[in-house]
């Protein structure tokens, strides 16, 4: 493969941060019509890499061709000029916009009316709509440009992002975790799209957590590692384990080893429950099931069916409509979340930076949130701050936080690093229930691998665990029964073993259990 066959390439690039050397002299390049994955842990560089190639950031050092000429990209303008689009994990996209309105939006296609006394000038949204018909025939995609985005399902919405990028004439498409909220028939649609454009002449750069996409899907791969390539892979002649440790530097267990349940009596008991969200309307309908001791329940669902409010409502974070909540023989129904915790929950929230830690507070203060006010740590009003150090000592080293001290603030932690402070000050106390919301959601293959952990040694102590997340892998691996959700409602609770991962993905996408 020759430098003609580039159609992107970064040399050198280097990017420093306070205290943080985010990119190191970093080699890329991408070849014309080929799917290029980016692998690497949290904080190894990859996304800072993308965002200086769109334009986000600009590098310190280092050099950018397109189709090997130098070129200088200051903004996503920039970038987009350059035949450079990038859909983000998180969809930048106005619900109540139309898919025409949100794809012409920056880029709005104008008529003038000429039949009008004065000079008005419209949108032009006939033209915009037949070439997005047009896009959707070329590449597969089957859209309505008059669908109003909101109402469509995310695997649908993501194509809307993929057609945003390609009506400004994208043919270097960087997709960010794409597979991170969707189902596995939505994933096998996403990889036939992707070979669609690859066929058609654009160029992918294809970033996951997920080894087995990238062996799926993926022509090369490249691994950073603490803001260098460390090396890349041919994904015919590679594996998860050899790209595992490739990415974290040590042999990493992908497999979560654990024995045969053997549940109690419930612990949890949830009994017709119906909650409400902002704008009065029931999330949770009618959902009723139980936990029990020694056991995991895991809840699968795409994000956005009711189980962030499911998960809310039980840890007292958000009123209930309707039913009863028992943890450990206590109906906890609607009591505030100091009662719920004191009842024995410990709960690992979906949003560890707005949920689970004050990022400006020191890691000693975060872990110690929900028991401050109980001795050791508190005399009266006065906190025991000798306590308050043994504690946070003695949890860094059980739970292998890394972190230069105890007094360093929360939010000069990695992601997997803050996310092990939450889960040492949870489990660091007598508990009957662990409630992990997405409990591994944006970690490296290292962190995922602690938390699977913890979660099954829990489990194996007599401790009830209900586990919320939106990746089936995980759902399976650890749970020994699972329940799926649909648009607020519990549509199957089955064994972990007894279901495949097909029939639960249909179920996922709302197919009639019976």
């Amino acid at each position: 493969m020759t430098e003609n066959n580039l159609v992107l390439q970064a040399k050198g690039i280097t990017k420093k941060f306070p205290g943080v050397l985010a990119n190191d002299h970093v080699d890329f390049d991408l070849r014309a019509g080929e799917i290029h994955a980016l692998l690497g842990e949290n904080g190894a560089g990859k996304s800072t890499l993308m965002n200086i190639l769109y334009g986000l950031y600009n590098q310190d050092e280092g050099e950018i061709f397109i189709n090997g000429k130098p070129i200088n990209i200051s903004t996503p303008n920039d970038a987009i000029g350059h035949g450079i689009g990038m859909v983000h994990q998180h969809f930048m996209l106005i619900p109540v916009f139309t898919v025409a309105e949100n794809i012409m939006l920056g880029a709005e296609t104008l008529h003038r009316e000429k039949e009008a006394k004065s000079p008005l000038v419209k949108l032009d949204r006939r033209e915009v709509a037949q070439r997005i018909k047009e896009l959707s025939q070329q590449y597969g995609l089957d859209i309505n440009p008059n669908a109003i985005v909101g109402e469509l399902p995310v695997g649908i919405q993501q194509r809307v992002e993929i057609i945003k990028a390609l009506y400004r004439n994208a043919n270097i498409l960087i997709l960010d975790e794409p597979s991170a909220v969707l189902t596995p028939q939505e994933v096998e649609d996403l990889f036939r799209i992707m070979r669609e454009l690859t066929r058609r002449g654009v160029s992918i750069i294809f970033i996951t957590h997920k080894l087995k996409e990238v062996l799926a899907v993926t022509d090369r791969i490249t691994v950073m590692r603490s803001g260098r390539v460390v090396g890349s892979a041919d994904p015919k002649q590679t594996n998860q384990q050899e790209l595992a440790s490739m990415m974290v530097g040590r042999e990493v267990l992908l497999r979560v080893k654990k024995e045969a349940s053997n549940p109690g009596e419930d612990v949890l008991q949830v009994d017709n429950l119906h909650v409400r969200d902002l704008r009065n309307l029931d999330v949770v309908s009618g959902v009723s099931f139980d936990v029990r001791k020694g056991e995991v329940l895991g809840i699968a669902g795409v994000q956005g069916n009711g189980q962030t409010e499911l998960v809310e409502a039980l840890t007292g974070l958000r009123p209930t409509k309707e039913g009863r909540v028992t943890l450990a023989g206590k109906d906890v129904t609607g009591k505030p979340p100091r009662t719920i915790t004191e009842a024995g929950l410990a709960h690992i929230p979906e949003d560890r930076q707005r949920h689970g830690l004050v990022l400006s507070y020191p890691v000693a203060d975060n872990m110690i949130l929900n028991t401050y006010y109980l001795s050791p740590f508190a005399k009266g009003i006065t906190i025991q701050q000798k306590a308050v150090d043994d504690q946070a000592q003695r949890l860094i080293k059980n739970f292998d936080v890394r972190t230069p001290s105890a007094y360093v603030t929360a939010s000069k932690l990695s992601g997997g690093n803050q996310q092990k402070v939450i889960v040492a000050r949870e489990l660091s106390r007598k508990i009957n229930l662990l409630i992990a919301n997405q409990p591994t959601r944006g970690l490296d293959v290292g962190s995922i691998e602690y938390i699977h952990k913890e979660i099954i040694s829990l489990r194996d102590q007599g401790v009830g665990v209900l586990l919320v997340s939106a990746e089936l892998d995980e759902i399976m691996a650890l749970s020994d029964r699972i329940a799926v959700m649909y648009r607020g409602k519990v549509v199957a609770i089955v064994a972990a073993d007894k279901v495949s991962r097909d029939q639960l993905g249909l179920w996922m996408a709302g197919s009639n259990p019976d």
